[in-house]
């Protein structure tokens, strides 16, 4: 089991930039994928993006793509997410993920989760 901690959610104009991170704790952290998912008001949750636990393989969801990375660091059992050029679509609660094994899209698949943070994209 891995506990998180997001961190770092806030408001933003379009255009700008933030950094979430999520802090883990557990054993299982270095052997876990790790993802972010958001979800808007009134919208399901959605993958965002994800990082493997060996080759740290990263994957994105289409629209995230060239302006949001992923990356971890097994040691300090962190992951972030930078995000540049954020849109008013971006706006959403961010949550982070971990799940045994290699990489998923799917939230059902991830077996632990925090508590989520906001990011709010001002136009």
């Amino acid at each position: 089991q891995v506990q998180l901690v997001e961190s770092g959610g806030g408001l933003v104009q379009a255009g700008g930039s933030l950094t979430l991170s999520c802090a883990a704790s557990g054993r299982a952290f270095s052997t876990s994928a790790m993802a972010w998912f958001r979800q808007a008001p009134g919208k399901e949750r959605d993958f965002v993006a994800a990082i493997t636990w060996i080759r740290l393989n990263t994957y994105y969801k289409n629209s995230v793509k060239g302006r949001f990375t992923i990356s971890r660091d097994n040691a300090k059992k962190t992951v972030s997410l930078q995000m540049n050029s954020l849109i008013p679509e971006d706006t959403a609660v961010y949550y982070c993920a971990a799940r045994n094994g290699g990489y998923s899209y799917r939230d059902y698949e991830y077996n632990d989760w925090g508590q989520g943070t906001q990011v709010t994209v001002s136009s």
